[in-house]
């Protein structure tokens, strides 16, 4: 199952570079990217090739990292292909705590990437529904 790492910053110039130069020191590519700001703080989500090792390097060099599984999902880029999924979601009233997404393949297909309370439950509503899911190995390569 694919996994995002969550990263607890200070909000303040710098510290975004300091967590990219630690990845990037560590030969581990970024595949998306995206920040919350919460005033002082805020929380950086990435979707790395080696989630793993960028927790451990990331929590060996004093900042709050952690891994959360995700469901990621290969959609169509029109419109309605995301409400689609988000529709299916609610109507089993499965909760998302994080979404990101971003667009693949010249604009034919989309991923969504989501965070939920029990991702291999919501990975088997959403195959049985005939959504795609992406593998851990096809989203950290896409």
């Amino acid at each position: 199952m694919p996994h995002q790492i969550s990263v607890f910053v200070e909000n303040k110039p710098g510290k975004l570079d300091r967590v990219t130069g630690i990845i990037a020191a560590a030969g581990i590519n970024i595949r998306s990217v995206t920040i919350s700001d919460s005033g002082g703080f805020g929380v950086v989500k990435l979707v790395v090739d080696k989630p793993a090792a960028a927790g451990r390097v990331l929590r060996e060099k004093g900042l709050a990292a952690a891994e959360q599984e995700v469901v990621a999902v290969r959609i169509p880029d029109r419109p309605g292909s995301l409400h689609r999924v988000l529709e299916l979601l609610a109507r089993h009233s499965v909760n998302i705590r994080d979404a990101s997404g971003f667009v693949v393949d010249r604009g034919e297909e989309a991923v969504v990437i989501v965070q939920v309370d029990d991702p291999a439950a919501v990975s088997t509503l959403l195959k049985r529904e005939g959504i795609e899911l992406i593998s851990d190995r096809d989203l950290y390569f896409l």
